[in-house]
């Protein structure tokens, strides 16, 4: 969809800040916001204080007094969570654009002057500006190149979910979109990902990095608070998205992949051997409707081996097949390399058993993905397109029919 032309009373990006306890993080934060090289002229800032005690009000205040750029401060009681300030400060946005800065981190100087031209020119919805972490990880694979237009299922941009990203307002007020504020933890991923499918289209700036992600070193951060609960409700949410806006098939199975290896697997990894049994009950419990409603063997073949052990020996119940595999990781042992035919598959616990046709299916330890081993690098064998019964049919009855065109003609007495 089209802009209207901007006017002199609309700013390109309105830069959403929630902001808790933000200081001293938060100074470097919207310097790295008047550095921009898009000019205070085509931005303005809304920051929401959360309820904070360090400070960081204040100093929002104060910043909003000197800048040029024009600033809007809202100080409200905490609302424990980061979907409140988020949901506030898009009320008040202005923008074509908007981009939710959180205040512990900061941008590249060409960032939105990057994304925004990105934007304009690709007319997509969402632009995704390359990230990399300080004094902590940040995801990779999605930064490979600049793309106008990424395709969602068979890119990588599905496993960057978090809000840090350049969104056309207008596909957010059109759809009535916001931040789920029931959720603790992941509703950042419910938003991206609803904008994602809903939108038209998602770039990638992958040459320039525009976003930095800071590892606070008091750690008071929301992604490393909250218990295991917290963790199941983001991915009840995301299947549920998923389920309802991608129709059954391959594609809902790739993007399926996320909250199955990013949000639910790690519940049930190396640590769960030493959690008490009632944890791991509840968990199981959790997991189980989650596994019923959205898992399929498809789905499993595009994940690594021990992935798939894990969730198909908890979409049967199997805690106890589980423990094995859990501790199998957590001492990094590493499974033999089997060949079989055109076939290769990891000898993780219970492959044995499996191969005689009892306990797990032989096929779920069998490679479909890259793997690593022991440093070396496994890709699955590359097999031969299978061509159906009825295909081979229909070849050979077109052969007898050319061949029969092609022989000599009896001539007419």
């Amino acid at each position: 969809m089209a802009d209207m032309p901007r006017t002199n009373h609309e700013p390109d990006v309105s830069v959403i800040i929630g902001a808790y306890e933000a200081m001293p993080y938060l100074i470097r934060c919207l310097e790295s916001v008047e550095a921009q090289t898009i000019g205070a002229g085509r931005l303005e800032i809304v920051a929401v204080d959360d309820g904070s005690t360090d400070g960081t009000g204040e100093y929002l205040e104060e910043f909003a007094a000197r800048t040029a750029i024009p600033t809007r401060v809202v100080r409200q009681a905490n609302s424990g969570g980061p979907s409140g300030p988020r949901n506030l400060g898009l009320k008040l946005a202005r923008g074509r654009y908007v981009f939710f800065l959180d205040a512990d981190d900061y941008f590249g100087e060409e960032a939105l002057e990057r994304m925004v031209a990105m934007g304009d020119r690709a007319g997509t919805d969402v632009v995704l500006g390359k990230i990399v972490g300080v004094n902590r990880g940040a995801a990779k694979s999605m930064w490979k190149e600049t793309v106008e237009r990424a395709d969602l299922y068979t890119s990588n941009i599905k496993f960057t979910l978090s809000a840090q990203k350049l969104f056309r307002r207008d596909l957010l007020v059109r759809l009535g979109m916001a931040f789920d504020e029931k959720l603790k933890t992941g509703e950042d991923a419910l938003f991206t990902m609803e904008a994602y499918l809903r939108g038209n289209g998602v770039s990638v700036v992958a040459d320039y990095t525009c976003y930095y992600l800071v590892g606070r070193e008091d750690r008071n951060q929301m992604t490393k608070k909250g218990g295991y609960q917290r963790r199941f409700d983001s991915a009840r949410a995301l299947m549920g998205l998923i389920a309802d806006l991608a129709p059954a098939g391959p594609r809902r199975d790739s993007l399926m992949v996320r909250p199955f290896v990013i949000t639910l697997l790690p519940q049930f990894g190396p640590g769960l051997v030493k959690q008490s049994d009632a944890v791991r009950r509840k968990k199981m419990a959790l997991a189980a409707p989650l596994m019923d409603a959205h898992w399929t063997p498809e789905l499993g073949r595009r994940l690594k081996v021990h992935e798939r052990l894990r969730l198909t020996a908890l979409a049967a119940g199997r805690l106890d097949l589980l423990l094995d595999i859990a501790s199998f990781l957590r001492d990094k042992k590493e499974p033999e390399v089997i060949r079989r035919g055109d076939r290769i598959l990891l000898a993780y616990p219970h492959y044995d058993e499996a191969a005689k046709g009892s306990v797990l299916p032989e096929h779920a330890y069998e490679v479909a993905v890259t793997e690593w081993v022991g440093g070396r690098r496994i890709e699955p064998p590359q097999r031969k397109p299978h061509v159906s019964f009825a295909r081979r049919v229909v070849r050979k009855a077109r052969r007898t029919v050319l061949s029969a065109l092609r022989a000599p003609r009896a001539h007419r007495v």
